[in-house]
């Protein structure tokens, strides 16, 4: 009868050391899936905050300066576009700002160097972009 408790003992010993590898092993796996993910949405939004810099120094260029080789509109293409595509990477709310922000340039880079409401509707565009992107970066686990 002894032998039997004790391979009762043993038995229940290795299920429960499975049972917790497993346990452990998921939750490990779930962990580094999450912070994969948390720092590609860092990476890009790092990314996305650089470019906005540059279009919003592209504006101001453009604007105040009358420079047509800083302040080209094809730059601006690009770096709108390139916004938009790392925004997917960030969130729902920042694509959809940058969404608004591609729109707003599409409707006033012509006459962003000429008039003054489009530089500040462009130029409070980005800011609502920075705005989401910084608050995704708060809501990170």
């Amino acid at each position: 009868m002894e032998l039997e408790s004790k391979l009762k003992i043993y038995y229940l010993t290795a299920i429960f050391s499975v049972v917790f590898a497993v346990i452990g092993f998921s939750y490990n796996a779930w962990r580094m899936e999450i912070t994969e993910d948390n720092n590609n949405i860092r990476t890009a939004s790092f990314e996305v905050l650089l470019v906005l810099a540059e279009l919003e120094q592209l504006i101001y260029s453009a604007h105040y300066d009358k420079d047509v080789v800083e302040g080209n509109p094809r730059k601006g293409w690009v770096k709108v576009g390139l916004i938009v595509d790392l925004s997917s990477l960030i969130g729902k709310s920042a694509q959809e700002r940058s969404q608004k922000l591609k729109t707003a340039w599409k409707n006033n880079w012509e006459i962003m160097g000429d008039s003054r409401d489009a530089t500040d509707l462009l130029v409070g565009e980005i800011e609502f972009v920075r705005r989401e992107i910084k608050l995704t970066l708060k809501e990170l686990e």
